[in-house]
């Protein structure tokens, strides 16, 4: 049986889970509360689930229940904040409804499905003015699996994903099963085979997917995920991996104008190009002799990937700026600044008037 892609609103895949798997460990909510004994500062949870009969259960580190259930969660305190699955906040999910009373905050999700599949946390706000911060000490977390034997994989919004393999830090082939129980492999579609999980430097992770520790240039390729429980096996998705060996910092950054003169009247252009890694986004700025005088000009800016020849691919960012009718107040240095998450890169190019 083949994984279908959702038919409606899915989910885009959390962020990664830093919780590990809780099979055969004590609940860790439990684990809190003897620890806040002996010391104040260490963690208590504040999350319970809300029973029939107006019970309390106080939450292990999973749950699982049946697809089409619905659930509420209450944390503890006049100022609590929730996390969970991103994209019912991407799609304004109309079964979440999240609401602060006086002595707890309360979540609840009616009529639930296969793609709510995550994980659900909370946390106190310790708030002095307009200034917020996370109290460490009263959080609460869970990761609920909504089991559906339909659709084992939880749902994607299409066919494909690409996943980025970075020698510097780990990759998530991110096909997280709804049933916890589920026996799921990892496949190469060319050629055709099953991928070993070594528990080293390749590990299944029920709440994240199958995690390459190292990943190397050997890993590129075409993979998809075999998932078996109980019934026919489905398959998921596929992810197309791609290496990235892109050197870490500033962006690396050239500039080069159309001619280093110009005439009166002639259309000149500056292009600002940076080449990075695939999933880094550049943001340009720039500065030119007529700015002051509030010359226009036109701005625009656009990316590609680019595959290297041997199994390596960079992203290509460019930022082009067009005078046209140019007049003597034009002449002189274009400045273009490229800035991404590590930082800046400033390059300069002269133009000249004939």
């Amino acid at each position: 049986v083949i994984g279908q892609p959702a038919k409606s609103k899915r989910p885009k895949e959390p962020g990664e889970n830093k919780i590990k798997p809780a099979k055969k460990v004590k609940p860790k909510t439990l684990k809190m509360e003897r620890e806040s004994a002996d010391s104040s500062l260490k963690s208590q949870s504040i999350l319970t689930q809300v029973m029939d009969k107006g019970r309390f259960q106080k939450l292990a580190a999973t749950l699982s229940l049946s697809a089409g259930q619905s659930i509420e969660l209450r944390c503890k305190g006049s100022n609590v904040t929730w996390n969970y699955p991103s994209y019912l906040d991407t799609f304004k999910d109309s079964r979440l409804s999240i609401k602060q009373l006086d002595r707890y905050g309360q979540l609840i999700l009616a009529n639930s499905t296969a793609a709510d599949t995550g994980e659900y946390s909370c946390w106190l706000q310790l708030c002095n003015g307009n200034e917020c911060r996370k109290d460490e000490t009263k959080t609460g977390s869970t990761y609920i699996f909504f089991t559906d034997k339909e659709e084992l994989f939880v749902p994607t919004p299409s066919y494909f994903e690409i996943v980025y393999l970075n020698p510097d830090k780990p990759a998530i082939i991110p096909c997280r099963v709804t049933t916890p129980s589920a026996k799921v492999t990892l496949h190469r579609e060319f050629p055709a085979e099953e991928i070993e999980t070594d528990g080293t430097d390749i590990i299944y992770d029920v709440k994240k997917g199958f995690v390459y520790q190292h990943p190397t240039s050997d890993h590129k390729g075409i993979v998809y995920c075999k998932a078996e429980s109980q019934g026919a096996p489905q398959i998921s998705i596929k992810y197309h991996l791609l290496y990235v060996e892109v050197p870490k910092g500033p962006p690396s950054t050239t500039i080069a104008a159309s001619s280093s003169t110009a005439e009166v009247g002639d259309s000149v252009h500056v292009i600002c190009t940076v080449l990075g890694e695939p999933d880094v986004d550049v943001n340009f700025r720039w500065q030119y002799p007529g700015q002051e005088f509030e010359r226009p000009v036109i701005i625009q800016n656009f990316w590609r990937l680019i595959n290297r020849g041997t199994g390596h691919t960079t992203r290509i960012s460019k930022s082009v700026l067009l005078v046209e009718d140019f007049e003597a107040r034009d002449a002189g240095n274009y400045i273009c600044i490229a800035q991404n998450l590590q930082g800046e890169t400033t390059v300069a190019t002269a133009i000249e008037i004939n």
